[in-house]
């Protein structure tokens, strides 16, 4: 709708994680360096975690990518409260044909699987993605697949991506074991005000941008809503971009990007934070001081 207005080849603010946009900020290089180094040290289990929106599965995409040909992986990104039997969603995950029709079959076949994929020189990786939302049971029957590595031979390596709740969970006396092999662990920050503006900046760019179209002051503000969760600054500066067209403007500014805050606002899709970080608080001021830009 407004690619052409802008001159822009793509969309550049897709909430749908893509892994040629991943914007690598010094936490989300860190993370990536943690998973890449979790799968090169052999960590039996490897647990990064974020806040909704953080950039985890995203991180997740881009290590897939430069995945060789002797892992096979295995990914299950469906969690929910009806999750049902694991070792069925284990199977799918690594396409392993399976008659079984008891947990206990199934659990041979994945364990011959496994072997079968050592055998052949190839390490078996399972991702789960918002692992949060597995039960303490499901978890500790994760815990169990991983009882295939013996010593020094690691046959199953175990990734967890999940929200910040997910360590509580694993902090739960019936876990002890499971929070005693995580061998690699690491928690996604959100961005700051500098990387959020270098955010945009590179996401605009990526799309084909020739110069910048969102003011600071439009960067700055749009920090103070997302809080520099990245997946809130693809949804603010979507919403920006469409208004700065329906206004026939060629930027984005500060008055576009309040007039939209207003209006979300009023349809109740932004909740306001209960607590505020102090970086947030000091952009504001900085807002007020410098641009005499007072947030609604």
């Amino acid at each position: 709708m407004y690619k052409e207005h802008f001159r822009l080849q793509h969309k550049p603010f897709n909430l749908v994680p893509d892994p040629n946009y991943l914007y690598l900020s010094p936490n989300h290089k860190k993370a990536l360096t943690m998973l890449e180094y979790g799968i090169m040290s052999h960590a039996g289990f490897t647990v990064v975690t974020g806040e909704i929106g953080a950039g985890k599965t995203t991180l997740i995409r881009t290590l897939l990518n430069k995945m060789g040909d002797d892992v096979t992986i295995g990914l299950i990104n469906n969690t929910h409260e009806s999750f049902g039997e694991l070792m069925i969603w284990v199977l799918d995950s690594l396409e392993i044909e399976s008659k079984a029709t008891d947990n206990a079959g199934r659990y041979r076949d994945y364990i011959d699987f496994v072997v079968s994929q050592h055998v052949a020189g190839k390490r078996v990786i399972l991702i789960v993605d918002e692992a949060q939302n597995l039960s303490v049971t499901s978890l500790e029957e994760l815990r169990l697949l991983s009882n295939v590595n013996i010593d020094s031979d690691i046959f199953l390596q175990l990734i967890l991506t999940g929200q910040p709740e997910l360590i509580d969970k694993l902090n739960q006396p019936e876990l002890e074991q499971f929070a005693q092999r995580i061998g690699v662990e690491y928690h996604l920050k959100a961005l700051n005000y500098p990387e959020t503006q270098k955010y945009i900046e590179y996401r605009l760019k990526m799309a084909g941008a020739e110069r910048h179209i969102f003011s600071n002051e439009a960067c700055a503000i749009i920090y103070c809503y997302s809080e520099g969760v990245p997946r809130r600054i693809n949804n603010l500066c979507d919403f920006a971009l469409v208004y700065a067209f329906a206004d026939d403007k060629r930027s984005v500014d500060a008055d576009t990007v309040i007039e939209m805050m207003k209006e979300k606002k009023a349809s109740r899709i932004i909740k306001p934070t209960e607590k505020e970080n102090p970086d947030v608080i000091r952009v504001k001021t900085m807002l007020v001081e410098k641009f005499n830009i007072l947030l609604p």
